[in-house]
């Protein structure tokens, strides 16, 4: 820098993100959604991009009286609407809406036993996270929009049947441990968050982070590596629970367009 440089050039890294995640805060509101009208359009966005092509997944939010939202078992992403989700107990007891929630469920209530500070979970079998999934490969991370995953993706290595019942939901839950993603070994994904916006946010990045490296190992490429400080320091932007939320209004948005039933 010279005496010439502008003083808004010289000013500190830190200084400027302190300012960015203030002006965020004071400058940025989010869409006043009803907890169905999230988890609806929720699922649309994720069926759009490839996430639900058949009845296994499952999306679920934990309210505050330990009940859960979630779809019910004959019905897909692609047509969730408010009007057709079931709110369930603990043993998936419907305690409100019609129908039965998808018995696979039952793993989800295991990671919340183990992991009391989540909220929310997406279980889905995208084609690109599937593949690492299947042939036991690693998420490399190695692009900014792959960063939220740096050090937060667990495996597990075997996979242990249809996850129906109990065994089932120790073995994922287990695997999991304190991380917010796992590739489930021959199956899927399964991502967690404090919010609904988190664990849908973090299973749509998954599947874009397994394609772009898929295609550089098509291309014959090896993904460059990433300094450690410098990918914490962007999961640590990517994952705030602001960016995080307008991140999921976007997606709503579209949604939203696409899908005006979904709020039927």
């Amino acid at each position: 820098m010279t005496d010439s440089t502008p003083a808004f050039l010289t000013e500190g890294s830190d200084q400027i993100v302190t300012r960015l995640r203030a002006d965020m805060q004071a400058q940025i509101g989010l869409a006043p959604l009803s907890d169905r009208e999230r988890i609806a359009l929720a699922c649309r966005y994720l069926a759009d991009h490839d996430h639900a092509s058949t009845l296994a997944g499952q999306i679920s939010l934990k309210l505050d009286d330990g009940t859960f939202w979630t779809t019910g078992f004959a019905t897909g992403f692609a047509d969730a609407a408010v009007s057709n989700l079931v709110r369930v107990d603990e043993n998936l007891k419907v305690v409100e809406g019609v129908g039965m929630a998808n018995p696979a469920t039952r793993f989800h209530m295991w990671v919340y036993a183990s992991r009391p500070e989540l909220r929310s979970i997406v279980h889905t079998h995208p084609p690109h996270a599937s593949v690492l999934a299947t042939c036991g490969q690693p998420l490399v991370v190695s692009h900014m929009d792959m960063m939220m995953f740096h050090d937060d993706v667990a495996r597990l290595d075997q996979w242990p049947g249809v996850p129906l019942a109990n065994e089932e939901g120790r073995i994922i839950s287990g695997a999991l441990g304190d991380k917010n993603s796992i590739l489930l070994a021959n199956h899927g994904i399964l991502t967690a968050g404090d919010s609904l916006e988190k664990a849908v946010y973090l299973a749509v990045h998954l599947e874009h982070a397994a394609r772009l490296q898929l295609l550089g190992a098509a291309a014959g490429y090896q993904p460059l590596p990433v300094s450690p400080d410098l990918a914490l320091e962007a999961r640590t932007f990517l994952t705030s629970a602001k960016f995080v939320g307008m991140t999921f209004d976007y997606w709503s948005r579209q949604a939203r367009k696409r899908h005006p039933d979904a709020l039927d």
